[in-house]
């Protein structure tokens, strides 16, 4: 009896053009992943974002040989809910290390700065509380900066980073990742705008343009 072969699963790769200068522009590359034991699932809204240092939406049963394929020896999990027991099973089957980080959402401070965009011809960041005066901001920075001190120590790699749907904290810790890899704005908003599609926000954006590198080189 003949078997056939499963079909290959495709999936989109991160890739990066050019020299650390703040010039680099993304390219999307089309991977095939097989095995010759059936099909590896990749999660939702997955890719590559540097050598070992992956990102995609929350991982479901059906991704669990996939994520095995990486090798992970960590993964950054960026919700205040409680990971599940079936993902902590087989966390704790292959040495993977939950570095977890519950970071809010922020849907209201999203919508309120999109309608005073889309209300204003000019939009003024200075209209808005700094930091310093405004504690839920300071505290998201405080958090997303703790899951950059484990996403740029080599000894975490590879390394997956996810939250719900892999696109807006994800895409603010992938973002403040790439400003310390000296990106440039327009690339670094690029790419968070692929992964976030029609769900991209305004205020994730304004963060990423106000975050100051020093804030976590200090810390």
């Amino acid at each position: 009896m003949k078997v056939e072969s499963s079909p290959p699963v495709l999936f989109h790769v991160i890739g990066v053009d050019g020299e650390s200068s703040g010039e680099n522009r993304m390219t999307i590359e089309r991977k095939l992943e097989n095995s010759s034991d059936g099909l590896h699932i990749p999660p939702f809204n997955f890719g590559v974002v540097d050598d070992g240092i992956f990102r995609s939406g929350f991982p479901d049963t059906t991704n669990l040989s996939f994520l095995k394929t990486l090798g992970l020896r960590s993964i950054i999990y960026l919700c205040p809910e409680p990971y599940p027991e079936e993902n902590l099973e087989f966390l704790n089957a292959n040495a993977i290390q939950l570095h977890q980080f519950g970071i809010q959402k922020s849907k209201v401070c999203a919508y309120i700065i999109t309608s005073i965009c889309i209300n204003h011809d000019s939009f003024n960041l200075s209209i808005f509380q700094p930091k310093d005066q405004n504690p839920i901001m300071e505290i998201q920075e405080i958090k997303i900066c703790d899951a950059l001190k484990v996403l740029m120590d080599p000894k975490n790699r590879p390394v997956l980073i996810h939250c719900k749907r892999g696109k807006h904290r994800t895409g603010c810790v992938v973002g403040c990742f790439r400003k310390l890899k000296n990106w440039g704005m327009s690339a670094i908003h690029e790419e968070y705008k692929h992964f976030a599609g029609d769900k991209s926000r305004v205020s994730d954006q304004k963060f990423l343009e106000t975050f100051d590198i020093s804030s976590f080189i200090k810390s």
